[in-house]
C-alpha cells in the first residue's frame, strides 16, 4: 500500500502563507504542516491550524544562518525553547519535527535534532519510518522552475518517483504577500493552485495512494513497519 503525507512547510511565515496552507488543506491534498514559532504571524497560524484538527502540525525549527558554528549546548537550548514555544502556541505538542531549509541535515546540527526526536518520541524528517520526498519545489540553480510544481509534474512524480510505503511530500503553498518579501513567492501560488486542483487528487487516487497525516503514523507503522 502507498501512503502519502503532503506536508506544507513554513506555516507562520506570513499571512499569505498561512491562508494558503489552510486553503490547501481544506480544498486540496495537504494533510500536514510545519509551524515556525518565532515570526509575527506564528500566533495567527496556530489559531488557524487549531481550527483544522485533521491537519497534523509539526515544529519547523528556524535557526540562524551560522547555526553550525554555535556550540552544541546553545543549539540544544534553542531547540528546547522552540519546542516549548510550540506547546504554548498550540496548546499541545507537535506531531513531527523538521527545520527551515532542512538545516537539521547538517552534520554539525543533526545530533541535537536527533536528541530532541528521541527525547520527545517524535519523527524527525528523513530520520523516521517516513520517507522524505523533496522534488516538488520550483527553484534550483538560482532559477525559477514553476513547471516543476505544476499538476503534470506532480502527477509524474506520483506515478514514477514515489514508491510503496509511507512518504512525506513536502510543499510550500501560499499567497504572495507584499508585506513579507520572499525569494520563493510566485512559486507558492503555483503550488497552491496545483495542490487544490481536482486533477491532483485524481492523480493521488489513480496511483494508489491514501492521503494520511502524522496523526496516523503510529497506526500505520504498527501495521506496515519500514523494511
Amino acid at each position: 500500500m502507498r501512503y502519502l503525507i503532503v506536508n506544507a512547510d513554513d506555516l507562520g511565515a506570513g499571512p499569505g502563507v498561512n491562508r494558503g496552507i489552510l486553503e490547501a488543506h481544506a480544498r486540496g491534498i495537504v494533510t500536514s504542516a510545519s509551524l515556525m514559532v518565532d515570526t509575527p504571524w506564528s500566533a495567527e497560524a496556530a489559531v488557524l491550524s487549531r481550527a483544522a484538527p485533521s491537519l497534523s502540525v509539526g515544529l519547523h525549527v528556524a535557526l540562524p544562518a551560522a547555526a553550525d558554528r554555535l556550540s552544541l549546548e546553545v543549539v540544544r537550548d534553542e531547540l528546547r525553547r522552540q519546542f516549548a514555544r510550540f506547546e504554548m502556541l498550540m496548546g499541545r505538542g507537535p506531531t513531527h519535527l523538521d527545520s527551515h531549509h532542512n538545516v537539521h541535515r547538517d552534520p554539525a546540527l543533526l545530533a541535537s535534532f536527533l536528541e530532541l526526536s528521541h527525547r520527545s518520541g517524535l519523527p524527525l524528517r528523513a530520520h523516521s519510518p517516513v520517507r522524505y520526498f523533496s522534488k516538488f519545489y520550483g527553484q534550483w540553480g538560482g532559477k525559477n522552475h514553476p513547471e516543476q510544481v505544476g499538476v503534470e509534474s506532480l502527477s509524474r512524480m506520483l506515478a514514477v518517483e514515489i514508491g510503496e510505503g509511507l512518504t512525506e511530500l513536502s510543499c510550500h503553498p501560499g499567497y504572495v504577500d507584499p508585506l513579507v518579501p520572499s525569494g520563493y513567492a510566485l512559486e507558492r501560488e503555483v503550488e497552491l493552485r496545483t495542490l487544490c486542483d481536482p486533477l491532483a487528487r485524481r492523480a493521488v487516487e489513480a496511483n494508489g495512494f491514501a492521503l494520511v497525516s502524522y496523526h496516523d503514523l503510529d497506526r500505520l507503522t504498527a501495521v506496515h513497519p519500514r523494511r
